[in-house]
């Protein structure tokens, strides 16, 4: 169990999956996220890659963003995600996706979907990163001027900047980095 760090939720308990597939941001990272995207977040649609447990996504909802969409492979992920979701009464605002990041972003972005923020934790040390950065997948999916927050050891570099995205800013919490990209303020073209 971890516990949501702030907003409308603050102290509320989360399910995460048993196991080692799934690594929970630590509260103390969470907060210094959620501090960091400060008022931005309110009215935002959230969009999380690699929900695990949805805490991410859960965080920006109770801290304000209108909607959060959710992206999860993992079952054992999806069960504590949607029983998170369900026990927080947070099922209108939230809509969990099952499958593969990759050919779910290209769904998304098929359907015209955009979002404010996008949130994502790729497995840590996985080659995941490397390969959706190389496309356009991700800045077609973002708003113009929207935010993309990458979370990734301080042991496994990011490596290459998102096509379509430049790097803002970095911020570290002990172990864990997180890189702040944003679309141009002009429309991505697809």
């Amino acid at each position: 169990m971890i516990k949501i760090v702030s907003g409308e939720f603050r102290g509320r308990r989360l399910r995460i999956p048993d196991g080692k597939n799934t690594r929970p941001t630590s509260e103390r990272a969470r907060s210094g996220l959620i501090a960091w995207l400060g008022p931005e977040i309110q009215g935002a649609e959230v969009l999380d890659l690699y929900a695990g447990s949805g805490a991410l996504a859960i965080e920006a909802l109770s801290r304000g963003a209108s909607r959060a969409v959710c992206i999860e492979h993992d079952r054992a992920a999806l069960r504590c995600l949607r029983e998170n979701l369900r026990a927080l009464d947070l099922k209108e605002r939230a809509r969990v996706v099952q499958g593969s990041v990759e050919p779910e972003l290209k769904r998304l972005r098929s359907r015209g979907s955009c979002f404010d923020l996008v949130l994502t934790d790729p497995p840590y040390g996985s080659q995941e990163w490397e390969h959706l950065s190389s496309g356009s997948l991700l800045a077609g999916v973002l708003r113009p001027g929207g935010q993309l927050f990458l979370e990734h050891s301080t042991r496994h570099p990011a490596g290459s900047e998102p096509t379509g995205l430049f790097l803002r800013d970095r911020k570290l919490y002990g172990e864990t980095a997180f890189e702040r990209y944003q679309a141009e303020a002009r429309a991505v073209e697809p």
